[in-house]
């Protein structure tokens, strides 16, 4: 069972810990939010990695054929998605910059849409499920029904533990970063880091 733990964990932190366009998208959102839509919206990343962890303990080796046909379907859907993300981040930011807006005054999302939204952000990569069942096929995740479960909930608690720091260090920053000025640039840069991450899904 320990085994089963320790292999979930570094399952789940090998996913998590690489910073992509969804993490930088997170930083960013939590940035500009209370920490309740930040971490919402860092749960929603983990219960993906969750689901898709028990998708490939499930039987993730009858899933690669089939995936392997829209898996550049879903790829280009991913980056279109993070691409639109990055125009409606630069173009909030730019509006609140020239309206003057101040910081509690700016619309902020549900804690619960920012969770459904990073959710459906992450299903959309295919590469995380190919991630886990290479994992499984490989034999670093206990075949054993109740170690499986043990595989799962492990990989969950470590995505989620990290995209929560993520979080937080976004609303950390949101707070150091209290000028028009400076909130417009780290909005800016912020929206470039994510479509230059989304096109390098497809470059």
């Amino acid at each position: 069972m320990t085994a089963a733990v320790v292999a979930g964990l570094l399952a789940g932190y090998g996913i998590a810990v690489p910073v992509g366009a969804v993490g930088a998208h997170l930083v960013a959102v939590a940035a500009r939010s209370p920490w309740l839509t930040g971490a919402g919206a860092a749960l929603g990343i983990a219960v993906a990695d969750g689901v898709y962890a028990l998708v490939a303990v499930a039987g993730g080796s009858a899933l690669v054929p089939l995936l392997a046909p829209v898996a550049t379907p879903l790829r280009w859907a991913s980056v279109l998605v993070l691409l639109a993300l990055a125009a409606a981040s630069a173009r909030t930011a730019l509006r609140a910059h020239r309206a003057g807006t101040p910081p509690e005054e700016r619309p902020v999302t549900a804690p619960h849409r920012a969770f459904w939204t990073f959710l459906g952000i992450t299903i959309l990569n295919p590469m995380t499920v190919l991630y886990f069942t290479a994992l499984v096929l490989g034999g670093h995740a206990a075949a054993g029904r109740a170690e499986a479960v043990v595989f799962v909930a492990a990989a969950f608690a470590a995505s989620a533990s990290w995209q929560l720091v993520l979080a937080g260090t976004g609303t950390l920053l949101g707070h150091a970063l209290t000028g028009a000025r400076a909130r417009l640039l780290t909005g800016l840069a912020s929206s470039a880091l994510i479509a230059v991450l989304a096109v390098g899904l497809v470059v």
